[in-house]
């Protein structure tokens, strides 16, 4: 588990914490089944202690560096539709 993050790295939750603390102005706890083990998130900012502030799709919290690991990247596979022939579109005035 990785210590050494910077603002705009994805994320990955390593491990559960046992509550979940907002980065809000004004943090409240959230249970520990708010984000299950391998929610991605980014990087927005560093806190003192040791604190990361990481934005989930759920929302966004404080983290220790203990919970967070870096992800890898990986290979992004081209998923546009370029399989179609082009022009080969049929049009209703054409027919």
């Amino acid at each position: 588990m990785a210590s050494d993050f910077s603002v705009g790295d994805r994320v990955r939750l390593a491990c559960q914490p046992p509550y979940f603390k907002t980065a809000d102005p004004m943090p409240m706890l959230r249970p520990s089944d708010t984000l299950q083990v391998g929610a991605e998130g980014v990087v927005v900012d560093r806190r003192p202690g040791g604190y990361w502030g990481v934005k989930f799709d759920r929302g966004c919290f404080l983290l220790d560096s203990q919970y967070l690991e870096t992800m890898t990247r990986q290979a992004v596979v081209d998923t546009s539709p370029t399989d179609a022939v082009d022009g080969d579109v049929a049009m209703d005035s054409d027919r």
